[in-house]
């Protein structure tokens, strides 16, 4: 049934289009167009035919043209809403803020000398709408030497309160930079402010780059730039005050390099050898620190000092809490073209310790280090010293000068000085003695004589002139001190009451006193130590005077031990000696009769010399019953009877 509906509708609609075509009553009539829309309403059909096609898709347009309507009125209720908040924006100026709105301005000369105050003065320019509020202004700075000290960091807060909008803030500061003549320092400013209705912090930075043209003090160094290697170097450190004001509690720092060691200084240092305290320096104020050492090395090696000068830490005496200037010298190592050494005693080492009153040996030893020969050498020997005795000066090949104590070697006393051929080198000598290091109840302190050597010669260079070149050398013997020590036996004299038979009996005991004395002359003694073993027929008593000493014995080996350790100078000279006694018992056999029995063996004696460092040995000889010093000591009485 469905079909044949089908069948008829497109049956039926095909005659209606011939109608249309070919029926002469319908001409010109004017058929309704599907696409055109007529506002008239018409009612929902409620089948599907050909009317319902036409009306839906009249339908269809209607719904899309309302849907670009819509549109449009939601696009201009969006720009009048942007219209709007344009124009409250523009009226009301927002709380929007931008940090490139804000200028930190900073006056002030880029340029200061160290130490003195530099004026600065700070401009915040808010160019925002809004204003800034709460504003703190941070200045931050190093003023020089280590920024590990709480003196040398400087952080300062300065409060600005609220800076409205297109208003600038204006703040002054004074700032005291140090450092070396030349260098840079950053002065740091931050901003931190707040906006009104916001608890969050903001922050803007910038930096004052600020040259130090001149140092508050001024350092040098005075000394040679080139020495040979293994001498001794004398340089001075010159300190001075450029500041207008007094600068307090300063403090002048040398840091020596590897290789270099320290003799002594002018004045003496403070601390380690190396720290000086100088006080106060007023406005121009001087202050010089000579340092003298022995630098070590090879050749074309250099050396550097660095010297620090500020004022003192307030944790560490010892140390600069703020460094006002600094100053690096390098010292060069080269080899002497014409060199000179001194040995005494076959020994470089310097100082060189000596025995007192034994005879010295110096040799100086020259060569020609120069690719060319070297003409009319002369060597020089000045000598000086507490313990220098001229008269004892033997000189080979040489003339001494007493007036000068000068020894001196030229082609006139040794040919061989005419000409120095390259490499070739030579050998003099002279000898000499110390003085005693005490007479007359007085010693010498520290004893010492200084050697210096220079050689000078000509180098004929191809234009016919000449060149000179020299070297120099310094040496010094110390003297050692006179360790002197005594031992004796008594009967009737001394500290204790002796008994038995005078002179010694076999078979019967008797007791003695035995007294050991130490004397010193020019340097002070320390670690002194006095042994001496007990023969077998001798017995420790145990008494010692005075009971302070420490003086000990072991029974398992006889041995007695005194520890006398230091001896000041000039003790039993100028001074009272040291002196230690002590009791033992002789039991004679019959088989000693007709003998003088040994009551101590031989002693051995040590001490340190504190100024030179040499440890002095000594042996004394036996002590026996022979009292050459007790008063009322019978003839014979030393030897054992039956």
């Amino acid at each position: 049934m469905g079909d044949e509906q089908n069948e008829w509708n497109a049956v039926h609609n095909l005659d209606e289009v011939n109608d249309r075509l070919y029926r002469r009553d319908l001409a010109g009539r004017v058929v309704p167009r599907a696409d055109v829309l007529h506002q008239k309403p018409e009612p929902t059909p409620r089948d599907w035919n050909e009317d319902t096609m036409k009306k839906s898709k009249l339908g269809n347009i209607k719904i899309h043209h309302s849907f670009f309507r819509k549109f449009f009125f939601v696009s201009l209720g969006f720009a009048g809403v942007a219209i709007l908040f344009a124009v409250i924006m523009f009226f009301t100026g927002g709380n929007t803020v931008s940090n490139a709105n804000i200028d930190i301005n900073v006056l002030g000369n880029s340029f200061t000398a160290g130490g003195e105050e530099l004026p600065l003065q700070v401009e915040v320019v808010n160019k925002n709408a809004s204003a800034l509020e709460l504003s703190d202004l941070f200045v931050e700075y190093d003023k020089g030497g280590d920024a590990t000290s709480g003196a040398s960091h400087v952080r300062d807060l300065n409060s600005l309160g609220t800076i409205d909008a297109g208003k600038t803030a204006t703040k002054s500061f004074f700032v005291t930079l140090y450092g070396e003549q030349g260098s840079t320092k950053n002065v740091d400013f931050t901003l931190q402010y707040r906006l009104h209705g916001s608890n969050a912090i903001f922050v803007k930075k910038t930096s004052f780059v600020v040259t130090i043209n001149s140092a508050p003090v001024s350092l040098s160094v005075d000394g040679p730039k080139t020495i040979t290697p293994n001498q001794m170097l004398t340089f001075t450190v010159k300190t001075v005050s450029n500041s207008k004001n007094t600068l307090s509690g300063m403090l002048l720092h040398v840091d020596y390099p590897t290789g270099f060691n320290f003799q002594k200084a002018v004045p003496d240092a403070n601390a380690f050898n190396n720290v000086w305290n100088l006080g106060d320096l007023a406005p121009g104020a001087e202050r010089d620190i000579v340092i003298t050492g022995t630098v070590y090395g090879q050749d074309g090696e250099d050396r550097a000092f660095h010297v620090y000068t500020g004022a003192v830490s307030a944790d560490d005496a010892t140390k600069i809490g703020v460094t006002y200037n600094s100053l690096l010298q390098t010292v060069s190592l080269v080899k002497p073209f014409l060199a000179t050494h001194l040995s005494i005693n076959g020994s470089t080492i310097d100082p060189t310790p000596v025995g007192s009153g034994s005879n010295i040996t110096v040799a100086v030893t020259y060569a020609n280090n120069l690719p060319t020969r070297v003409t009319d050498a002369s060597i020089t020997v000045q000598l000086s010293g507490n313990a220098l005795n001229a008269d004892s000066i033997t000189v080979p090949k040489g003339f001494y000068d007493s007036a000068k104590n000068t020894i001196t070697w030229n082609k006139t006393t040794d040919a061989d000085l005419a000409s120095i051929e390259p490499s070739d080198q030579g050998v003099l000598n002279f000898t000499l003695r110390t003085l005693p290091l005490w007479s007359a109840g007085s010693t010498l302190s520290k004893p010492t004589i200084k050697l210096s050597a220079s050689i000078t010669g000509k180098q004929p260079d191809q234009g016919g002139t000449t060149n000179t070149v020299t070297d120099f050398e310094e040496k010094t013997a110390i003297v050692d001190s006179d360790l002197g020590f005594t031992g004796g036996a008594s009967y009737a004299a001394g500290p204790f009451s002796n008994t038995g038979p005078i002179p010694p009996k076999a078979n019967q005991p008797t007791t003695y006193t035995i007294t050991w004395t130490v004397t010193n002359s020019a340097n002070a003694l320390a670690d002194g130590l006095a042994t001496a073993t007990l023969p077998t027929y001798v017995d420790w008593v145990g008494t010692i005077s005075p009971a302070s000493e420490s003086l000990q014995y072991d029974a398992t080996t006889s041995t007695i031990r005194w520890n006398f350790g230091q001896v000041p100078a000039g003790a039993g000279i100028s001074g009272a000696s040291r002196s230690v006694s002590f009791q033992v018992r002789l039991n004679p056999s019959t088989s000693q009769a007709g003998s003088v029995p040994k009551l101590v063996l031989d002693t051995t004696v040590s001490a340190r010399d504190t100024f030179t460092g040499t440890i002095l040995n000594l042996t004394r000889g036996a002590i026996s019953t022979q009292l050459q010093n007790d008063p009322g000591f019978p003839a014979n009485g030393q030897t054992v009877t039956k």
